[in-house]
C-alpha cells in the first residue's frame, strides 16, 4: 500500500500555497517525499484557470481589492473559482505513475473524495453530466481544478464547509451561470467543525487512493515580529548561508514556549529591543508556508513553518543591535518598500496588519 503524507496547514496565503506546491512537485519527482495531501484554507482570492474567460470575473480589480480579495492566474485546468475562509482546500501531490495514468479517472477520484466526505455528514451529492465537481440539488458543493505534469498532480479541490456564499458574487463560478453554489453549513443549518471535515477527507482520500495516511506536523513552529518606528518598518537581511533575503524579524519557538514569550525573546536577541510583553502585540494572524531547501541552503525536501505574527512600535531614536549570526544588514524602510522586498506573502500580510493597528 502506498504512503500518503497529510499536512493540515490551516491558513495559507494563496501565493505561498502555489510556492509550496511547486516545491512538493519537485520533491515528489525526485522521490524525496511520498504522495502528499495538503489541507488548508486561503484568505479571499479569485483564481483563473487555463480556460478562464475574463468576463466570468464580475468585479473589477479595484472592487476586489477594496473587499479584501486577491486575484491570480494559475496553471490549473478550468475556469474561474473562489477560495476563502470556511472552505476546505485540498492539494494532492500524487505521482500517478506507473498504474494511475488516466486523467479522467484521477479527476473522478477527487470527486469521489468529496462525495464520500459529504455523505459522512448526511449530505447526498454526486456528479453532473458534462460538469466537473461535486453537486447537490441545492447547487455545487465542491469544485475541482487540477494540473498534471510528468504525471504528478497539483492543485485539487475546494469543498465548501462554512464558506460565505455571498463571496461567490464576485465571479461566475467555473463559468457556469445557470447553477448556484452551496455549503455544508447551508445544507445542514450549521457547519461541522473544520477539523472533523478534514478528518473525514483524510480517511476518504486514503480509501479512494488506496493509501495509508500519515499526518506530518510542521517542522518549524515560528514567530514573526513587525517592528515599526514611526512610518517605517525594520527589515533584516539574512546571511548568505541562511538565504540572503530580506525579512521582518522571525525566529523559532522553543518546545513548550508560548508564542508571545518567543516573540519578546527573539526581539531582544536579534535587535536588543526589550519592550514589555504588553507592548508586543499579537496580530491574530497565524499562517503556514514552505521553505525552499535551495534558498535556505539545506538538503532534503521542503520544510513547513507554522508562524504566529506579532508587532511592536519602538521610539524614533531606537538603535538596532543586530545579531551577526543571523543577519548581515538591516534597514528602516517605508511600508511600500517593505512589501516589495519581502519574499513571502504571509510576511507581507503581517506588515499590512501591523500597519493598520493603532498605536497603543
Amino acid at each position: 500500500m502506498r504512503a500518503l503524507h497529510v499536512r493540515r496547514l490551516a491558513l495559507v496565503e494563496y501565493e505561498d500555497g502555489l510556492r509550496a506546491q511547486r516545491l512538493l512537485v519537485e520533491a515528489r519527482a525526485a522521490g524525496t517525499i511520498p504522495d502528499t495531501l495538503l489541507l488548508l484554507e486561503h484568505p479571499r482570492v479569485v483564481t483563473l484557470g487555463r480556460g478562464a474567460q475574463p468576463s466570468n470575473v464580475l468585479w473589477s480589480r479595484d472592487q476586489l481589492g477594496a473587499r479584501g480579495f486577491e486575484i491570480f492566474e494559475t496553471d490549473r485546468g478550468g475556469d474561474v473559482t473562489y477560495h476563502g475562509p470556511g472552505q476546505l482546500v485540498g492539494y494532492p501531490i500524487l505521482d500517478l505513475k506507473p498504474d494511475r495514468k488516466d486523467v479522467r479517472k484521477y479527476v473522478a477520484s477527487v470527486e469521489e473524495v468529496m462525495i464520500r466526505t459529504a455523505a459522512d455528514f448526511g449530505i447526498g451529492s454526486g456528479r453532473m453530466a458534462g460538469r466537473i465537481g461535486t453537486w447537490t440539488k441545492a447547487g455545487k458543493l465542491g469544485a475541482i481544478g487540477v494540473h498534471i505534469s510528468r504525471w504528478i498532480t497539483s492543485h485539487g479541490f475546494a469543498f465548501n464547509v462554512s464558506t460565505d456564499l455571498r463571496d461567490f458574487g464576485a465571479i461566475v463560478p467555473c463559468g457556469i451561470s445557470d447553477a448556484g453554489v452551496t455549503s455544508l453549513a447551508m445544507l445542514l443549518g450549521s457547519a461541522p467543525p473544520m477539523a472533523e471535515v478534514e478528518e473525514r477527507a483524510i480517511a476518504n482520500a486514503s480509501a479512494v487512493w488506496e493509501a495509508e495516511a500519515f499526518e506530518v506536523p510542521p517542522e518549524l513552529e515560528t514567530v514573526s515580529i513587525v517592528v515599526l518606528r514611526g512610518r517605517e518598518v525594520l527589515l533584516a537581511r539574512r546571511t548568505p548561508e541562511r538565504g540572503g533575503f530580506w525579512q521582518i524579524l522571525t525566529g523559532r519557538r522553543e518546545p513548550g514556549e508560548p508564542a508571545h514569550a518567543a516573540a519578546a525573546r527573539e526581539l531582544y536577541e536579534e535587535t536588543g529591543f526589550a519592550p514589555t510583553l504588553d507592548e508586543v502585540r499579537n496580530l491574530g494572524y497565524v499562517h503556514s508556508f514552505a521553505l525552499d531547501p535551495a534558498v535556505v541552503r539545506r538538503e532534503g525536501p521542503p520544510r513547513f513553518a507554522h508562524e504566529t505574527a506579532f508587532a511592536v512600535r519602538v521610539p524614533e531614536s531606537s538603535e538596532v543591535r543586530l545579531d551577526p549570526g543571523e543577519h548581515d544588514a538591516h534597514e528602516w524602510v517605508e511600508i511600500d518598500e517593505a512589501l516589495r522586498r519581502l519574499p513571502f506573502a504571509g510576511l507581507r500580510r503581517a506588515v499590512q496588519l501591523a500597519n493598520s493597528l493603532r498605536a497603543p
